[in-house]
């Protein structure tokens, strides 16, 4: 029996096989989870209906599971009707996750386009397609190595 949150057993096998610096994309409701995605990503569906599940959900439930070096968000462009309100309020929730979860690490944002580009590497293995209404929810976790 797995003693971490994360349970659900297409996710664990994909994370099994990783390795460090294999990236893993939780995708908002948003986003276009087929068609922007490394040639080696697997996605796995976990959008039931609007708002469920959520970006933050999942990632209680991957950091629970694997170490995680790096967070990219999507950031921003500076012409977007949503820039002048500052950062999106599901961040606030990440870095509260991030927190409980003991972590030492900040949100890193990485430009619309170049967010795009970064999850289209060889190095993204799975994107997890959640549900999330949030705006600018989409995060990008860089696996990192056990230390014990």
């Amino acid at each position: 029996m797995l003693k971490h949150e994360l349970v659900h057993p297409e996710i664990n096998h994909i994370l099994g096989r990783a390795g460090h610096h294999s990236k893993i994309l939780i995708a908002d409701g948003h986003y276009p989870a087929w068609s922007k995605k490394g040639p080696n990503a697997e996605v796995v569906h976990l959008n039931l209906s609007p708002g469920v599940v959520t970006c933050s959900q999942v990632l209680k439930a991957i950091l629970s599971a694997v170490p995680i070096d790096e967070i990219n968000t999507m950031g921003i462009p500076a012409d977007d009707p949503y820039a002048k309100f500052g950062e999106p309020p599901v961040w606030a929730e990440y870095k509260s996750i991030i927190h409980e979860a003991g972590l030492d690490l900040q949100l890193q944002p990485i430009q619309k386009w170049d967010f795009y580009q970064a999850v289209q590497s060889d190095d993204h293995v799975l994107t997890v397609q959640t549900a999330d209404q949030a705006l600018w929810a989409n995060l990008i976790l860089s696996i990192g190595v056990r230390t014990s």
